[in-house]
């Protein structure tokens, strides 16, 4: 597997979409490296998968179901410790809305390209056997240069009575999603024209391993001028990282999360996508398991902050989305 540069992904990009050639892509969150593949998409020791396409080989043989167990969370007062720094930086003016993650050491019965096999989302992606995902959150689509982007926002537990009122009518959750969908209309803004508000603050049902949960996400889209629509490195690497694994205002934000946050997110939060020819797909690499520099297995996942947040409903929050998908 061979690694690039960011300045070298964004050439390759730019260079592959004006030839209307298609390729995969990826960048980690940091944006210190990347990989790009060409077709033909043989298997390798990157797989993918955007809505069904993708390069893994196909097998009907019968694989059963990876368990996901904790093996050792966060300790509380350490989690504690990082909200403490985070929320200082909040009421400091630093920042409206921090996006606090943490990673959680977990068991799984099965490797990771099982998981990668097994999982159904939308977008997911193995690098070797250092990493998977298996993502719910598009990032943006461009098609015939118009580009959309759908910031998620916002969870609840989908058993619990009467969810989707109580999500929708939540005060927290409201502020956090109207706050990232301001930012990422003020993203778009930087590549595109004519952006606006296509659909607001709608709700999606995701299952998981332990049951459905409830996420709300916008549709934000704009329209990419005529001689720029194929250039995808200069498209979409501006708006990186992802405003929805940030917060606003982007640039001070992730300089408070790197204040606060325990460990490298590595390829955790970053972003991968698919052009065909003629339309661009990309998701945010949420909902994922990675092997550390110690060789343990953990698994990412953290939720927005704001001076509203209470500590123990925001640690709650982050091992509920320890989860696996059917």
């Amino acid at each position: 597997m061979t690694l690039v540069t960011f300045d070298e992904l964004r050439e390759e990009m730019n260079a592959l979409g004006r030839a209307g050639a298609p390729f995969v892509w990826g960048v980690d969150y940091d944006c210190r490296r990347g990989f790009i593949l060409r077709q033909p998409f043989a298997p390798s020791e990157i797989m993918w998968e955007i809505h069904g396409r993708g390069n893994a080989p196909r097998s009907t043989a019968a694989r059963p179901a990876p368990q996901l167990r904790i093996k050792q969370a966060v300790d509380y007062h350490r989690y504690a410790e990082m909200f403490a720094t985070l929320r200082g930086g909040l009421l400091r003016g630093d920042s409206f809305l921090a996006n606090l993650t943490a990673p959680t050491e977990v068991e799984c019965t099965a490797g990771l390209y099982d998981v990668f096999r097994h999982s159904s989302a939308p977008f997911k992606l193995l690098i070797a056997d250092e990493f998977v995902c298996f993502s719910p959150e598009p990032f943006v689509t461009i098609d015939n240069g118009r580009i959309s982007t759908f910031p998620m926002k916002g969870t609840i537990d989908a058993t619990l009575p009467d969810a989707e009122r109580r999500l929708m009518e939540d005060y927290k959750e409201t502020c956090e999603h109207f706050t990232i969908v301001d930012l990422m209309r003020n993203d778009l803004n930087m590549v595109a024209e004519d952006v606006s508000v296509a659909r607001l603050r709608y709700v999606e049902s995701i299952a998981t391993a332990s049951g459905s949960i409830l996420q709300t996400s916008s549709e934000i889209t704009g329209q990419i001028p005529h001689d720029k629509r194929f250039d995808f490195g200069d498209i979409i690497l501006p708006l990186l990282p992802a405003g929805s694994i940030t917060g606003a205002p982007k640039r001070a934000t992730v300089n408070l999360i790197a204040r606060s946050e325990i460990a490298p997110r590595e390829w955790y939060t970053g972003v991968f996508g698919y052009f065909d020819g003629r339309v661009m797909q990309s998701a945010v690499m949420i909902r994922c398991l990675q092997h550390g520099a110690d060789g343990r297995l953990y698994f990412h996942s953290g939720g927005g902050v704001t001076v509203n947040s209470h500590c123990r409903e925001e640690y709650d929050e982050l091992l509920t989305k320890v989860y696996l998908t059917k």
